[in-house]
């Protein structure tokens, strides 16, 4: 509760800094209070934020007109997002947001003069303005379905840009004026019959009207044009728009299908723009269609946080096949003898979480030195370059040329560079945001071992019982230690040593010398 009240009123006083009057609104989308007047005087901050104290889960609406400077152009339907790009270019870029039913805002700067709302003026929209509001992200109606801004297209991404002028014009002659008129060297004249027609029945096929009705639209037409057009050349046109517009929305989707199967992992909708070479605000809405029905059938599902950000749902698992598999455990030694106690098996993940100069690299290091001629050791380093490294090796009782391991330098995507089949050493996994990633990073670089482990240090915090991440971070680690000054501790050791010996909860007392040398001053003990 207190984060979503957090997260709107964050939002609707963001909206009031940008100038746009804010007012509470009901998930029915009805206002809270009398609303009239917000039309002419914006709410302050104060009252904005007692209204949210009190309604905490009301969704955000802006005044439109005047007084916010915005209009709002409401789409509700596939019909209205064709109609509409009679009147708005391709090539016109503006904030759009995503509604819950699948219809989208687009939002424009309010004309010098005043211009009213209106309710399906053009087929399938309305236009919010004088006298009106909307519904604004991240708002969520009583459904729990929120309103999204698209990827790259949010109010603070894009400026809104003036209304154009062939939708203003069509708004004033639309009640005085008929929607067709000749004129010598324009439309459905001699010249330009054949593509104006075709333009027509392409742009009826779209908006999905019945194909025996685009064909009673275009008879009408060629009969209107000078010369009138052959009745039998105007059902032609109509063939071939609807071919036209079966190949190719096939084709889009066929491409978009193709290239999400082909990720790992999370992907922006702008990826597939760039990848794909869309670039019209057509093609960029057919692809938010073919994405929706990709999540209506479970094949891909939504970012939880960020808009436009999708992964793709892998239903494909592997059998286990248990009865043909290996006893055999993996040997690797470690500092204070844990492989007493705990023993690792292919695809295990270990999880050191220290305190800041607790010994981790410390122990990292010993770990290799002690496993280097008997595995292939990959160390991978986001802190230390090569006079560093260099500088910690020489302390311990080794020429440097005697080191077998191959040490890189990374700090981030480690899953990206795990080898599957060896000893993988990550020192360390920083995250220094948003700690409920830890357990999904850590399953990463679990997902690409095969027979290989990884060994991962992260960072633990002064008097806390678990690294970053909490407990997020136990969910795939097979052994998992915490080191703190002097003390180091098994928190959790899930394939035991020796049988009736349960190593969880023990801990060793030691001490670090030169950076290096581990000297124990007590045996594990619980």
């Amino acid at each position: 509760m207190v984060k979503n009240m957090n997260e709107y009123l964050r939002s609707a006083l963001s909206y009031l800094q940008k100038g746009y009057s804010i007012i509470p609104v009901k998930p029915d989308k009805k206002p809270h209070l009398p609303w009239k007047e917000f039309q002419e005087r914006r709410a302050g901050e104060t009252e904005i934020q007692q209204w949210w104290e009190k309604w905490p889960n009301a969704m955000i609406g802006i005044v439109t007109g005047t007084i916010s400077g915005i209009v709002v152009v409401d789409i509700d339907t596939e019909e209205g997002s064709e109609a509409i790009n009679k009147y708005i270019p391709d090539s016109l870029i503006m904030p759009t947001a995503q509604t819950p039913r699948g219809g989208q805002h687009l939002y424009f700067s309010a004309p010098e003069e005043t211009l009213q709302g209106n309710v399906r003026t053009v087929p399938g929209c309305d236009l919010r303005a004088e006298g009106n509001y909307i519904i604004a992200p991240p708002s969520k109606n009583g459904n729990g379905k929120g309103y999204s801004w698209l990827a790259d297209l949010s109010i603070d991404d894009v400026e809104p840009p003036a209304l154009p002028k062939p939708y203003l014009t069509y708004l004033n002659n639309i009640y005085s004026k008929p929607f067709f008129e000749k004129k010598d060297g324009q439309m459905f004249t001699l010249g330009r019959r054949d593509n104006d027609l075709f333009h027509v029945a392409y742009c009826l096929v779209r908006g999905q009207m019945p194909e025996e009705n685009i064909q009673q639209v275009i008879d009408m037409l060629a009969i209107s044009c000078e010369p009138p057009y052959p009745s039998q050349e105007a059902k032609a046109k109509v063939d071939s728009a609807l071919r036209r517009a079966k190949i190719r929305n096939r084709n889009l989707s066929e491409e978009v299908r193709e290239w999400v199967l082909s990720t790992n992992g999370y992907f922006l909708s702008t990826d597939i723009y760039n990848c794909l070479q869309l670039s019209t605000r057509e093609e960029k809405k057919n692809v938010s269609t073919i994405l929706r029905r990709m999540v209506a059938v479970d094949e891909i599902e939504r970012h939880p946080v960020k808009n436009g950000c999708f992964r793709l749902i892998n239903k494909e698992c592997e059998t286990i096949d248990w009865l043909n598999a290996s006893d055999d455990y993996i040997e690797v030694q470690w500092p204070f003898g844990i492989e007493n106690y705990v023993r690792i098996l292919p695809k295990n993940i270990v999880v050191i979480a220290g305190e800041p100069n607790a010994g981790k690299t410390a122990f990292l290091l010993n770990f290799i030195k002690l496993n280097m001629h008997k595995h292939r050791i990959h160390y991978f380093s986001s802190e230390m370059g090569s006079q560093e490294l260099r500088s910690r090796l020489v302390k311990f009782d080794l020429p440097p040329h005697k080191w077998i391991f191959t040490p890189k330098e990374r700090s981030s995507n480690f899953a990206d560079v795990i080898e599957p089949d060896g000893i993988n050493v990550i020192d360390f996994l920083e995250v220094h945001d948003e700690f409920y990633k830890m357990g999904g990073y850590i399953k990463a670089i679990y997902d690409k071992l095969n027979k290989g482990i990884a060994v991962i240090a992260i960072q633990k915090n002064k008097g806390v019982e678990f690294g970053l991440g909490g407990m997020r971070g136990l969910e795939k680690a097979r052994l998992y230690l915490t080191m703190e000054p002097n003390i180091i501790r098994i928190v959790k050791g899930k394939n035991w040593a020796t049988e009736g010996i349960n190593p969880n909860g023990m801990e060793l007392e030691f001490k670090l010398v030169q950076g290096c040398n581990f000297i124990k001053y007590s045996n594990w003990e619980r």
